[in-house]
């Protein structure tokens, strides 16, 4: 499965400079790149069958740690389906009434330790957007917020938003600034949606739901980043930390 991840693996490997046009990247064709990841890691394809359980794809997802889980029919080979965290939790959310609610769901989030609270990576807006790509493949990390001098939180830029780069054909400069780099997406952008410590599990969940995005940015009242609570967080609290499967 080509992904946004190996986009950004090829962009961080051949650019050089504004200098330097990119011409390898233009003619690359995907089994070059294929033969040449497969070199420098143990990749293989993780999916699941349609037999398989919601439980069995909420593992899987989380222990392999990708974002995106094939349904794959075993006798043809076709792809039946394309499971994400988003689409599992929403339909958790929609079916929540049908569901047994732990009693921890309405304890702050901080109180309950759900997300990642120390050294988060994040990128300051004056920073270029290849340290940002740097930031991506070294810290392996899906979204970065955006800081300015003081530490707050002005923007979100994830994954996707690199695909930009490829829309528009800009890839050749990537030492423009996260200013510029988030001022000059024009597709549809997941924002900044807070959070705060003092919020419980339940409001959290409704939020990110209802919201569509894949993380929250936990602040303080100065909007601060002291966090961030990811999809897959919430899947792993809410489905296997009960169940005693820590991945």
């Amino acid at each position: 499965m080509l992904t946004i991840t190996d986009f950004i693996n090829i962009l961080h490997c051949y650019y050089k400079s504004p200098m330097v046009q990119m011409y390898e990247l233009e003619n690359h064709k995907i089994q070059t790149w294929r033969d040449v990841y497969l070199q420098y890691s143990d990749f293989f394809l993780i999916s699941i069958s349609p037999e398989a359980s919601l439980f069995d794809a909420i593992y899987s997802l989380l222990k392999y740690k990708i974002h995106r889980l094939p349904v794959i029919d075993p006798e043809s080979g076709n792809v039946l389906h394309i499971l994400t965290h988003k689409r599992i939790l929403k339909f958790l959310h929609i079916f929540r009434r049908q569901i047994p609610k732990p009693a921890f769901i309405r304890r702050p989030i901080k109180e309950l330790g759900i997300g990642t609270f120390r050294n988060i990576a994040t990128v300051q807006e004056t920073a270029s957007l290849y340290e940002a790509l740097s930031i991506f493949v070294d810290r392996r990390v899906s979204a970065l917020p955006v800081v300015n001098e003081r530490g707050k939180v002005v923007a979100l830029y994830s994954k996707f938003d690199v695909i930009n780069l490829a829309a528009q054909k800009s890839y050749n400069n990537l030492d423009i600034t996260m200013q510029e780099a988030v001022s000059r997406r024009r597709c549809f952008v997941e924002g900044v949606i807070k959070c705060y410590p003092h919020e419980s599990l339940e409001i959290i969940m409704d939020r990110i739901v209802r919201a569509e995005v894949h993380r929250l940015v936990l602040v303080d009242r100065s909007d601060e980043v002291k966090g961030i609570i990811s999809l897959s967080d919430l899947l792993q609290a809410m489905v296997l930390t009960p169940a005693e499967i820590t991945v």
